[in-house]
Order: structure tokens, then C-alpha cells, then sequence
């Protein structure tokens, strides 16, 4: 088991594996590093180093109550890369994990980020006000954190269906898919998801998008129902100077577990360009 003590006494668990060029993942929210197990070993197989961390709060990382925001998971993910010097890092984010990117390798990579990737990634900001009236309300955010506090356990459970459409007709169910969600979520700080949810709903990230200069690949599905491809991806792609975006029918805001095989594809075709 490898940590890493930040500066304010936070501990980051991390994996470190692998040799060759450098792929670092940040994962969603509320789960941990675990969620990308089907590309892990995908790019381990391939001769990547692939990194992997848990975000404060979250799996096994320290479970304090503080710096629960996209500006500290920022810093914190630049610490991890400051710690293990890497370089030519191409960072790739699914959900909150997407905006913990952009604000990396916009404010904090100092030249060490050479690509990244957004996958159903939350920017530019998904919740809805005056620059953003087609968002989504602030009432269901407002529903995520009173059953986050008051039924988590029920919760997280429920929230796998929509997380991987499985409430589409035809879809492959997967019970053990759903229990290893509950159990990521479950390792976590409920403080930590509680006041994650604010940093992944009202945090604006317009300002990252059109700032960053290197390559950047929006991966969305057209069916994802946590976090609306029309309000994220399709937007977000707009905003980048070197973007290219990529969505998918029918996919869920879970595909890179549910259709890995095609998104391990696209992500590969864009790490080796």
C-alpha cells in the first residue's frame, strides 16, 4: 500500500504500476481508484506506467473533513505528481475526476501535462443560473446531498441504475458491476461526498477550458443520465482550443467499465497520435 502525506497532513493512497509512458487517472465521485480497473490493466498490458490515486476523503485516502473542493483536489493531484516527478503525464478524468483535470493542467502542471481526457466529465459547470439556464436544477443537487447524509447506504445503491443505464430496455444488469460501485462509495468520508457535491455541481470550469493549450479528448455518452452530454461534453469541446470530442449513443455516464472495450480504444488512438 503506497501514500503520500500532503502538505496539510491529508494522506493520498496511490497505485503506481507499470513502465513506459505515463498515464495518470482521476476518478468520480463518490468512488475511488478502483473504478478503473478495466483501463489499468488494459494499459498496463500495453506497456504504460499507470497511475492511480484516491481522492482525499474518498476509498482509502484520509477521511478528513476539510479541502473538499476542486481547487484542493487540484493541488492535490500536483503534490502526487511532484512527489513521483513525473513528466509527459497524460491525465484522464471521468465525471468529477474530469474537472479535477482541467483545473490541474490548467493551473498546476507547470509543463507537465502533455495531454488529457475528459470522460463524462462534469465541465464546463453543470448546475443551472444565469449563464447556464439549460443546466440542471439545483434541486436535484439539493436531493443528492439530503440522501447522501440522511440514506447513503440505500442511495448509492439505487444510483447504480441510472449510473450504467441499466434502466434502459435491454440492458445487461450486472450485480456484481453495482455491488463493487456500493462498496467504492462506501469506503469513503460521507463528509467528504457530502461536500463533494457542491465542487462537482456549481464549480465553473469555462475559464480551464479555454485557457489549457494541449490536446484535450471529450469522450461522452449521448445517454448519460448523471451528467447531461448536451450541458458537459457537447460544451466543453466547444470551449477547448486543441479539443476533439467524441460522444456515443446510447452510452451511459458509466461506459468506461460497461463499454470498455470501445472507450479503452479511443483512448488508446489518442494517447499513441
Amino acid at each position: 500500500m503506497s501514500t503520500l502525506t500532503l502538505k496539510d497532513g491529508t494522506e493520498i493512497f496511490y497505485k503506481d504500476q507499470g513502465q513506459g509512458p505515463v498515464l495518470m487517472f482521476h476518478h468520480g465521485w463518490p468512488l475511488s481508484s478502483d473504478d478503473w480497473d478495466a483501463q489499468v490493466i488494459f494499459f498496463l498490458q500495453r506497456g504504460y506506467r499507470v497511475i492511480t490515486h484516491d481522492r482525499r476523503g474518498h476509498g482509502r485516502s484520509s477521511q478528513n473533513i476539510y479541502g473538499h473542493n476542486i481547487e484542493q483536489y487540484a493541488s492535490d493531484a500536483a503534490e502526487l505528481v511532484q512527489f513521483l516527478d513525473l513528466k509527459e503525464v497524460i491525465h484522464i478524468g471521468h465525471s468529477t475526476g474530469g474537472g479535477e483535470v482541467i483545473r490541474y493542467v490548467h493551473k498546476y502542471a507547470n509543463g507537465r501535462a502533455k495531454k488529457a481526457v475528459l470522460i463524462s466529465a462534469v465541465p464546463p459547470v453543470m448546475v443551472a443560473g444565469e449563464n447556464n439556464p439549460d443546466g440542471v436544477p439545483m434541486s436535484v443537487f439539493d436531493n443528492i446531498r439530503e440522501q447522501t447524509m440522511n440514506n447513503r447506504q440505500q442511495f448509492y445503491m439505487d444510483l447504480t441504475i441510472p449510473f450504467y443505464g441499466y434502466n434502459r430496455e435491454g440492458a445487461d444488469i450486472k450485480d456484481g458491476i453495482r455491488n463493487n460501485w456500493w462498496r467504492q462509495g462506501m469506503m469513503g468520508g460521507i463528509v467528504a461526498h457530502y461536500d463533494g457535491v457542491k465542487a462537482f455541481s456549481e464549480t465553473d470550469f469555462t475559464e480551464d477550458l479555454k485557457a489549457v493549450e494541449i490536446p484535450v479528448l471529450v469522450l461522452h455518452g449521448e445517454d448519460d443520465q448523471i451528467v447531461p452530454y448536451e450541458n458537459s461534453g457537447l460544451k466543453s469541446a466547444k470551449l477547448l482550443k486543441n479539443g476533439k470530442l467524441i460522444s456515443y449513443p446510447g452510452f451511459p455516464h458509466g461506459m468506461p467499465t460497461t463499454e470498455a472495450d470501445t472507450i479503452n480504444k479511443d483512448l488508446l488512438e489518442f494517447i499513441q497520435a
